[in-house]
């Protein structure tokens, strides 16, 4: 592989670099209060909503990942990419209303309205958490294998640069420099993918050369029930669990919409969102088959996407794959420092300290930001120990012992009235519990097998098949412990749950006519591409 990059490449970069931090800049002028920094003033349109959801979502472990399990096991892993155009279809249409018709900043604090002050500390914590110890280690570590393979700086160099100019401009400019950011990194990631594609398919010698030179199976979407990865049980039954938290109730996603200057563009924004991820399993699941194609099966698992845009790719072109990769990179990392930042601040912060006026609240916003970049750094050190072949799966994994309890006690909150306090953190407490036990036991199975079948089978079954066994307790548990306690008051379910909403009179927009129209058209086709490669 190139160990560095041509100079017209690296001219690109460091434009893309300085036309960030710019951005940063530019914002960080604007965003005065804590509405303008946190949620962009609450004015962003359905293009840059759409958007952000994209970019966001296209992080490197979806770079890496998605391209190394196709390389692996073929187009299967794509489920979780067409599965979440439904699920972003959901958060626009049923939870959104709720969301904006609140005015919360944030999700705990939605579930604080619902359950109780209990429920907006655990989901605090357990977030901040998450995103500390899952999302930034692995950004920054599938970050540093990308400009290992492709730039030629060692991984830990590469973490470092990625993590200081992304926090440079989240701490500057706030959620207005991560939106319109992700709006020009969603057109780079795109047209770099589109190109990696194009290129790769040309040299393998066409579609028919591609699939004539993998295994059959490659080409099928729906796996047995007993694959090891993605069986068809775990992704009808299990991945919608892992999607609802992700998409749904997660901050990190979820701040994309709150920022809507209203429901209309919001839900566009989730539509337009949804189109878009159809493109990943074309421009990224794609490309790790093809370069399983090209290198005779020899180039496979996370450095496959890296391989494709080292060995494929013109000068010139390359910086411009490259600065895309930046772009997802930075993208979700600025996420995840403002997101956490937006946690701390308004879900613990303002909580110990109320009397805290706007410039107070945004100066501490920064400082956690500042302070996520430094953990983020303290870590690299650490996520080494996370490298493995299938980092995306790894990662799969992990949220599905995290969403399930969260999922649950979010969807009976909505539906159902009668769901309390007392059973959310019954609930949320014994997923906790469930999770974290199975978590250690694979872990511990890893590093020393066990012998016991019993054991054997709690630390190896399929981590699906555990989403759906942990979301099916937690709303047992919900539902027993609300029932043999008392119900809430109708008073405090106003605006959060279904039946204690005052509805306006039904006023149609055009623009929600469009959306309608365009959520229905975005089904049919996700119900075509199923067909066709099931």
């Amino acid at each position: 592989m190139a160990s560095a990059l041509a100079l017209p490449d690296l001219l690109i970069v460091v434009a893309y670099i300085l036309l960030v931090i710019g951005i940063g800049v530019y914002f960080s002028r604007r965003g005065k209060t804590r509405v303008d920094y946190f949620l962009a003033g609450r004015n962003i349109g359905w293009l840059a909503i759409g958007a952000s959801l994209f970019a966001t979502n296209i992080s490197s472990e979806h770079l890496l990942g998605l391209a190394g399990t196709g390389s692996k096991s073929g187009l299967a892993v794509g489920h979780f990419e067409w599965l979440a155009c439904i699920i972003v279809l959901l958060l626009g249409w049923v939870f959104t209303p709720f969301y904006l018709r609140t005015g919360v900043f944030t999700m705990p604090e939605f579930l604080e309205r619902r359950y109780g002050k209990s429920a907006r500390w655990y989901l605090s914590i357990i977030s901040i958490v998450a995103y500390v110890l899952t999302k930034i280690s692995i950004s920054l570590y599938a970050g540093g294998i990308l400009l290992h393979a492709v730039v030629g700086w060692d991984m830990y160099t590469s973490a470092v640069v990625i993590v200081v100019i992304t926090g440079l401009y989240t701490v500057l400019g706030g959620l207005s420099a991560v939106i319109y950011t992700d709006l020009v990194q969603m057109f780079i990631l795109i047209f770099g993918s589109i190109a990696l594609t194009l290129i790769g398919l040309d040299r393998a010698g066409g579609w028919d050369a591609v699939v004539a030179a993998t295994p059959p199976d490659f080409w099928h979407m729906f796996k047995p029930m007993s694959d090891p990865d993605f069986p068809w049980t775990g992704i009808v039954f299990g991945a919608p669990i892992l999607g609802i938290w992700y998409w749904c109730t997660d901050q990190y996603i979820v701040q994309r919409v709150l920022s809507a200057r209203n429901l209309d563009h919001a839900q566009a924004g989730t539509v337009f969102a949804g189109f878009l991820k159809i493109l990943p399993v074309f421009l990224l699941v794609l490309p790790g088959i093809i370069g399983y194609a090209l290198s005779g099966g020899e180039v496979t698992g996370d450095r496959s996407f890296a391989w494709m845009i080292a060995t494929l790719l013109p000068t010139g072109l390359k910086g411009l794959v490259v600065a895309g990769l930046l772009a997802a990179l930075m993208s979700s990392l600025s996420a995840m420092f403002n997101s956490t930042s937006t946690l701390f601040t308004i879900d613990i912060y303002q909580k110990l300290r109320p009397a805290a006026d706007e410039r107070e609240t945004v100066r501490v916003g920064r400082i956690v930001t500042a302070a996520m970049v430094a953990l983020g750094l303290l870590w690299i050190p650490f996520i080494g120990m996370l490298s493995d072949e299938r980092m995306y799966v790894y990662l799969q994994s992990v949220q599905g012992y995290i969403s399930p309890p969260i999922a649950a006690v979010f969807l009976f909150g909505i539906f159902w009235r009668r769901v309390n306090a007392r059973g959310a953190m019954a609930a949320l407490l014994t997923g906790l519990l469930l999770g974290a036990a199975r978590f250690i036991l694979e872990i511990q199975h890893k590093i020393a097998p066990f012998h016991n079948d019993l054991l054997v089978f709690l630390a190896t079954v399929n981590f699906l098949h555990v989403a759906v066994f942990l979301f099916l307790v937690c709303s047992l548990v919900l539902v027993g412990v609300s029932l043999a306690s008392e119900a809430p008051a109708t008073a405090k379910l106003a605006n959060v749950t279904f039946s204690e909403t005052q509805r306006a009179p039904a006023r149609r927009s055009l623009m929600h006519r469009v959306n309608v129209a365009a959520s229905i058209l975005l089904v049919l086709t996700l119900l075509i591409l199923w067909w066709t490669f099931r």
